[in-house]
Parts: structure tokens; C-alpha cells; sequence
């Protein structure tokens, strides 16, 4: 293939560069420091989440770019902070602006196929379901839009990054993707996530210099051996305890059944099925487990395979990230976090019972109940108002520290640039200037992610 490809057309055949691993110091190359500490992210995410509790929501953009500011300080590449610029009161307006176009937008169309739903076809279900269809665009488009703003507000060595404008042929390269996907039961999921990253980085800049994916959308199919293992797992598990040699009696259960068995099981009569080898339907949760691990393998192992395959004028990055080691991050981080939600719903539960015991005789007595049912009832629901937003709060904290924290950590350090030769020779670009921020994928809650 050819060096002398034209770099300006996204669509040309980028030059295939040679994988380095990461970690290799070549000539001129660079290596990613991280330097921040799970402590300080705590408490500043902590003390961010309560403000914007305390201003009901209206701080959540000055968390954010605080948040943004302090990762993108801690990742140092060539020993350098990357910077954050963007202004929270221009998210704030980005996000007003949004919310009045989308309201106008999506009132007219939902108004005139509610309309035609009804004179047409005499019922409102195809209506809902085509208004529905019709935000899925909207949310490709406010995907690119957000990435476009924060690179651009993202700096290294004061140069800017950067994305050209594209964000709905971005949003109906999607839509056809994934209709493909779908359409072939998944088989051509590799080439949807390849093209789509490549429509992108070939769109990417960092000051003067544009970066290119390059490789082939075929390099991501051993990424899907996990997930495709385990869904062979599954249908071989059901086929097997359903079909093939069924493990309940006369080989079915139906609903009814099994309601007036899991009865007699509360009340302590239960006499159990004449289950065949029951031991065989622990399959099915194994299997459900795999295509979780699949499907958190292909994401960060495709992410590493196409990182080896970004190029730019005189730059290659290389990654050695670990999908073990990422998905015992989401499982152990997600495990924490969501455990404190869970833990505090049911305290939350429980407090309101007590609050609300005297309309229960058999909780009168319970400890503390005379207290707290004593309360005026506004106080009763200011307080339990208070502990709902609480856990949420820490939920969040939690996720941050459990999850962001260290997959940033992890992503930064098995990151390098092994060759950074054309780093000189790079110029700054012109301040993308932004009328709505990120204010699409605010109003349809795709901006909650660091």
C-alpha cells in the first residue's frame, strides 16, 4: 500500500503502520504518566456531588469540568498535563439552548406522526414507536457533537485537539451499522465498531496534524471469542436442560406450575420436581456471566487493537491494556458502587416503614418507631428526600473512585507514543467555538460519563 496517501480525505486507505508494543521506548518516543490519587478524587467528587444536590442539578457543569480538569492534569504524557479549558457557564447556556431546540423539534415531529397514527391507522402505537425511532438519530448526533466539544476543549503542551464538523453523517453511518449488525445477528458487530472509530479519528486533530485509523475491520474478530464462546454456551445449555434431554418432568414447566411450586416453597410444604440432572441449569447463568466478560472484552480489547493502528504525520500510538484486567475493574467497581445504592434503597425502605408505622399496627412496636412516626409528616419526607439524594451521591462518589479512577489510571499507563519524531513540526489550530456545548447529549443524559 502506498505512503503517499492523501490524509486530507477521510475516506482514502490510510498507511498501515507497523504494531508497537506498549511500553517500548523507541527513538524520540513517549511514555504516559499518571499522577492522580484515589483519595483526592473522593473527596473533590464528593464535595462537587453535594453542591450540585445542594443547587438542585445546576452545579452538575462545574462538576463535571472540575472532575474533567483533575483527570486530564493526572495523565502526563512525555511528563507534559494534559490541560481541560471548557467554561461551565458555557455548558450550562450549550445545555438551555438544547433543550429548547430539542423541545421544538421533538414536539412538532411527535405532534404530526401522532396525527398520522391516528387518521391513518386509527391508533396511537405506531405513533409512539416512530417517535421513539426518530430520537435515535439524536442520540448518534449529540454523541459526536459532545466528543467534538471536549477535544476541542482539550490541550497538550498548549495545542489544541480537535474534530471537524460531521456529526449527521456520523449519526447515519450509525443507524445503517447498526441496522447491518442487527440484520446478521451480530456477525458484522466488529465491522460497525471499526468503521464508526474510523469515521471519527480520520476527523481528529491535534493542532495542524490529522490523525488516521488505519488497519481493517476483519483485526477485531478475535475480540469476539469470548462473547461468541459464551453465546454457544447458552444455546447449547438451553437446548440441552430444554429440548435435548429436558432436566424438568414431561420436559416443560409452564408459568402457572411454577408459581404453585415457588408458593409451597414460602409456606414450607414444597415437595420438590423429579428434576433430571438439575445441576445442568447452573449453565445458564455461567453463560449469562460470559457474555458480560464477551462483551466488556471486545470493547477495550478493540479499543487497544485500533489505538495500535492510529497514526498520524511522524506520530504512532501503541496500548498494551489488559481485558482481564478492565473487566475485573468493572466487575469489582460496579460491585461497590451499586452495592451502596442497593444497601441504601433498602434503608431507605425500612426508614420510611418507620416513619409511617403508625398506620401499621404490627410495626408499632418496632424500636424506634414511636420516634420517627412522632415527626410531622413534611419533615418525615424532607428527611427521606435527604437520604435518597445521599445515596445517590455516594453512588456516584463510589463510581468515580471504584471505576473511572482506575480504568483512566490503567488506559494512561499502558499507553505510549513510540514514535513522536513529528511532534515539532505540529502548529496550533483555531478555537472551535461551540453555541451548545455539550448540551445534546445533556439533554438526552448521554453527558453523565467522564
Amino acid at each position: 500500500m502506498s505512503d503517499t496517501t492523501n490524509l486530507n480525505s477521510p475516506w482514502q486507505s490510510a498507511p498501515q503502520p507497523k504494531v508497537v508494543p506498549a511500553g517500548t521506548q523507541a527513538e524520540n518516543g513517549l511514555t504516559i504518566e499518571f499522577t492522580g490519587k484515589r483519595g483526592a478524587l473522593f473527596w473533590l467528587a464528593l464535595k462537587t456531588g453535594f453542591f450540585t444536590i445542594l443547587t438542585l442539578g445546576f452545579y452538575r457543569f462545574w462538576m463535571k469540568t472540575r472532575l474533567r480538569r483533575w483527570y486530564w492534569s493526572a495523565i502526563r504524557p512525555g511528563g507534559h498535563p494534559m490541560e481541560y479549558v471548557a467554561d461551565p457557564v458555557e455548558k450550562l447556556l450549550g445545555f438551555f439552548i438544547a433543550v429548547v431546540i430539542l423541545t421544538f423539534y421533538i414536539g412538532i415531529v411527535n405532534l404530526l406522526l401522532m396525527f398520522v397514527s391516528f387518521s391513518v391507522f386509527n391508533s396511537s402505537v405506531l405513533g409512539y414507536v416512530l417517535s421513539f425511532a426518530g430520537v435515535i438519530p439524536l442520540w448518534f448526533y449529540a454523541s459526536y457533537r459532545a466528543r467534538r466539544y471536549v477535544l476541542a476543549r482539550t490541550r497538550w503542551r498548549g495545542v489544541r485537539f480537535g474534530l471537524e464538523k460531521g456529526a449527521w453523517g456520523y449519526a447515519g453511518r450509525a443507524m445503517w451499522y447498526w441496522f447491518c449488525t442487527i440484520v446478521t445477528l451480530g456477525i458484522l458487530w466488529p465491522r460497525m465498531t471499526f468503521l464508526l472509530e474510523k469515521y471519527r479519528t480520520d476527523r481528529t486533530f491535534f493542532g495542524s496534524a490529522r490523525l488516521v485509523q488505519g488497519g481493517r475491520w476483519q483485526m477485531l474478530m478475535p475480540a469476539t471469542r469470548p462473547f461468541v464462546a459464551s453465546v454457544f454456551l447458552l444455546a447449547g445449555a438451553l437446548l440441552w436442560t430444554f429440548q435435548i434431554n429436558p432436566v424438568f418432568p414431561d420436559g416443560e414447566v409452564n408459568g402457572a406450575l411454577l408459581a404453585d411450586e415457588i408458593e409451597e416453597l414460602v409456606a414450607g410444604r414444597w415437595s420438590g420436581f423429579d428434576l433430571n440432572q438439575p445441576w445442568r441449569l447452573l449453565l445458564i447463568p455461567l453463560a449469562l456471566a460470559g457474555l458480560l466478560f464477551g462483551a466488556i472484552w471486545y470493547n477495550w480489547i478493540s479499543k487497544r487493537i485500533m489505538a495500535n493502528h492510529k497514526i498520524g504525520p511522524g506520530v504512532q500510538f501503541a496500548s498494551a491494556l489488559s481485558g482481564l484486567r478492565v473487566t475485573f475493574i468493572y466487575v469489582l467497581g460496579n460491585f461497590i458502587a451499586y452495592m451502596m445504592l442497593l444497601l441504601g434503597i433498602i434503608a431507605l425502605a425500612l426508614l420510611s416503614v418507620l416513619m409511617f408505622a403508625g398506620d401499621l399496627a404490627m410495626l408499632s412496636d418496632a424500636p424506634g418507631a414511636d420516634l420517627l412516626d412522632g415527626l410531622p409528616r413534611w419533615f418525615s419526607l424532607m428527611l427521606l428526600g435527604a437520604f435518597y439524594l445521599t445515596f445517590f451521591l455516594m453512588w456516584g462518589v463510589l463510581y468515580h473512585t471504584f471505576v473511572t479512577f482506575p480504568l483512566m489510571q490503567h488506559m494512561a499507563r499502558t499507553t505510549t507514543v513510540p514514535v513522536s519524531a513529528g511532534l515539532p513540526l505540529i502548529s496550533q489550530r483555531d478555537r472551535d467555538a461551540f453555541a451548545e456545548a455539550e448540551g445534546f447529549a445533556e439533554a438526552l443524559d448521554l453527558g453523565a460519563a467522564i
